[in-house]
């Protein structure tokens, strides 16, 4: 095949795909007449059913509201390796009756009530002891009333498993010693004080390093002596089994927080700090009373834009009330959309308070394109082929403008999409785009209907009175011509096109398109662009981790106070690590002790293997086969007071030959600076691929680490939904852009 033979074939091929461009194109222009033109001949019903549906879904929206309390369902990946590790985890240890050690900021599970306490003088807090533990005794006699019956703390706490009493932080008990030595001696020192390990009564050594903060040491002190300390934080951990001990715990909370705002009158120098489980999430939905003036500051300010931009001088042909109508038309058509997510089970959350604005955005195109092309109509046809006329100019782009939000969106609320709050946004987007696209060319159409008939039969355009005849204004005063004169008909010498005078359009047409196209322009224009895309680009490379809950909740609530408090003093510490090992190991092998060390090198641990180890060392036994091992482990070493807490942190199984521990945890704490998220992702990621190459089976889990699996996710999910998203828009706009170099030029867009 020669050169001249290939070039004609992809001539010819060119063409043939133009004329399938211009076939497609027309076909649609022709669909949208017929549709313009049906909406002219029956206005009335294309009024009421928009309005009958917003009526009805409107009051779907307000009977069935209800608000999203899960932030884990809705902030954190729905599939995640961390979500595995959990199930792995439970179904060894209970996550829910060990997340007093699993301490983690913000994602501790099920219900709880936690305060931080600091001195507004500055002083040493832990010269406040007995102030602290007079409010850890309100705490423990405060009651809540529910099924007829007065629950204090002790009937909904969470208990412990050796001894069924409730679970409470160690440093009541520092406290309460610290407190009593001080009323024992009144004129010597202080009883010393380890940390972050400090010695209870009973001979356990315990972690405080989250529950003590601000601390300074003493001068040369080896064992860390406390001198002073700045904040202390305790929790309460309730139960959170069944509705109905829900709804207790819940009323518990709320209670709480009540008694701390009195403590904190009560006792001018201390500063109190509560947080609760329902308080975040009540918290995160604050977003909205505080987004409540800005969003209606910027509907007043759309109603105005919108009415100004469609008014005119020319009584006829303005029309102000149109562009009233067309806001309008967009609020009906979103209070639609969000009846429809309410009434197929859908829970609000803050995310979607952004919803409004992008329909605006998407519903004011619509509605002023078909403004426009209804303008650019002859006036001398009849309203009703006017009405065909500008939905057929018009509703080809739109309909363009509304398949490529439906197709981005969608993807976004594809099950590609793994974080569930983007993909319930993008679900209510696709949704609310329809309604609002329906909503334009019905209900907005049936307005343009009736203000084209007015225009027709020469009504005014404020007033809806018939504009008086030339020859009845000149013969009154000013004031009079100016409220009822449609500005063109009086003029002998106007304009061919009577929108020319629009103050929008003139000043675009004489100064900003003079403007714009000037040869020392244009290359500013371009230096603009690049640098915009520049800094663009530059903030994509920027991005950093997700897993953050307090970028999700209202900057002036009390969570955020109470989070900003917690990072000052116990930002040393990170949460604190599960180390699981689920599969028998040779616990007793020299060897096997050796790697736990390596593993745990570096950590603040919680280990009743490293504690075991030197109990052995103290009762000279050296070496031990499996038999002995676990013969003083269980007979001997857990029936210690001051190591009968590891006993939840060992199983066993026992046969009829032999009794082997087939899992055992111990925790972890590494020491971090500012940067506490970016520090444990990367200790999470490193962590993960050690497990991997490790003789010893093993995986980490703390409650943070759910959200933590967010950022990879957040990377990933964007970059492959906008793939294909590109695709799917290459694909149906080579269908409808004629000119391929235009087609370019819209995906680049």
């Amino acid at each position: 095949m020669s050169l001249t033979e290939i070039i004609q074939g992809w001539g010819s091929c060119k063409s043939w795909r133009r004329m399938l461009r211009q076939v497609v194109y027309s076909g649609l222009k022709g669909c949208f007449y017929w549709l313009g033109l049906f909406v002219s001949r029956h206005p009335v019903f294309f009024l009421t059913v928009p309005s009958i549906l917003s009526i009805l879904f409107g009051a779907t929206f307000l009977n069935k509201f209800q608000r999203e309390t899960d932030l884990e369902l809705l902030a954190a990946p729905r599939h995640s390796l961390a979500k595995i590790e959990r199930t792995l985890v439970n179904s060894l240890f209970s996550i829910n009756q060990s997340k007093n050690n699993l301490y983690s900021a913000l994602h501790t599970p099920g219900k709880y009530g936690r305060v931080v306490l600091t001195s507004l003088s500055g002083a040493d807090i832990l010269e406040r002891a007995d102030q602290i533990l007079q409010m850890h005794k309100a705490v423990l006699e405060m009651r809540v009333n529910g099924s007829g019956f007065s629950y204090s703390f002790s009937h909904i706490c969470m208990l412990r498993n050796r001894d069924k009493r409730c679970v409470l932080d160690d440093i009541i008990e520092v406290l309460d010693d610290l407190n009593q030595a001080a009323l024992a001696n009144n004129t010597g020192p202080r009883k010393s004080l380890r940390y972050p390990n400090a010695e209870l009564k009973d001979g356990r050594v315990t972690f405080i390093g989250h529950q003590l903060g601000g601390v300074i040491f003493i001068p040369n002190s080896r064992e860390h002596q406390v001198k002073s300390a700045s904040a202390v934080q305790i929790t309460y951990y309730l139960q959170s089994y069944g509705s109905a001990l829900q709804d207790i715990a819940e009323k518990w909370e709320t209670e709480f927080c009540h008694l701390m705002l009195k403590f904190q009158q009560e006792h001018s120098d201390l500063k109190l700090y509560p947080l609760t489980s329902s308080g975040l999430w009540k918290d995160f939905y604050k977003t909205n009373a505080v987004a409540r003036l800005e969003v209606v500051v910027s509907l007043v300010l759309v109603l105005i834009a919108a009415t100004l931009t469609s008014s005119m001088r020319d009584c006829l042909r303005s029309k102000p009330f149109l562009g009233l109508l067309g806001v309008i038309t967009i609020c009906l058509s979103t209070v639609t959309a969000a009846g429809i997510f309410i009434s197929t089970d859908g829970k609000y959350n803050s995310t979607l308070l952004g919803i409004p604005f992008f329909a605006m955005g998407h519903g004011t195109k619509g509605v002023f394109e078909l403004l426009a092309g209804w303008r650019r109509t002859k006036e001398d046809l009849p309203f009703k082929e006017r009405i065909a006329a500008a939905y057929s100019d018009v509703m080809v782009s739109y309909t363009m403008t509304s398949s490529l939000y439906i197709i981005t969106f969608g993807m976004g609320a594809s099950p590609f999409t793994n974080v569930e709050s983007v993909k319930i946004f993008c679900q209510n987007m696709c949704v609310t785009v329809l309604v609002n696209y329906f909503y334009v060319f019905s209900f907005y159409g049936s307005c343009l209907v009736f203000a084209g008939q007015l225009e027709q039969n020469r009504y005014h355009s404020i007033f809806c009175c018939r504009i008086p005849s030339p020859e009845y204004l000149a013969s009154r005063p000013a004031w009079f011509k100016t409220m009822l004169n449609d500005g063109f008909q009086q003029s002998s010498g106007h304009e061919c096109d009577p929108y020319q005078k629009h103050f929008i359009q003139r000043f675009l047409r004489e100064h900003y398109t003079e403007w714009i196209i000037n040869t020392y322009v244009k290359p500013f224009v371009v230096l603009l662009y690049l640098i915009y895309v520049s800094f663009s680009f530059m903030g994509c490379l920027q991005i950093s981790n997700g897993s953050n809950l307090l970028n999700m909740l209202a900057s002036d609530s009390k969570s955020v106070s109470f989070t900003i408090t917690q990072q000052k003093y116990f930002s040393n510490y990170s949460p604190v690590i599960g180390f699981y090992i689920y599969e028998p190991i040779e616990y007793w092998n020299i060897t096997i002790q050796e790697d736990l060390q390596i593993i745990s090198r570096g950590f603040i641990r919680i280990s009743w293997i490293e504690h075991y180890l030197q109990y052995l060392k103290k009762i000279n036994v050296t070496v031990l086969t499996k038999s002995d091992f676990i013969n003083i482990l269980a007979n001997s070493f857990l029936k210690q007071p001051g190591f009968k807490n590891y006993m939840d942190d060992i199983i066993f199984s026992k046969t009829s030959e032999e009794v082997d521990i087939i899992a055992s945890r111990v925790y972890m704490v590494a020491r971090t600076a500012e940067n506490i998220h970016e520090e444990m992702i990367d200790l999470l990621e490193t962590l993960r691929k050690h497990s991997l190459i490790s003789r010893i089976k093993y995986i980490v889990f703390n409650p943070t680490f759910v959200f933590m699996d967010r950022y990879s996710s957040s990377i990933t999910s964007p970059i492959l939904n906008s793939s294909v998203s590109v695709l799917i828009i290459l694909l149906l706009t080579i269908f409808l852009v004629i000119n391929a170099l235009g087609n370019v030029w819209v995906i680049l867009s």
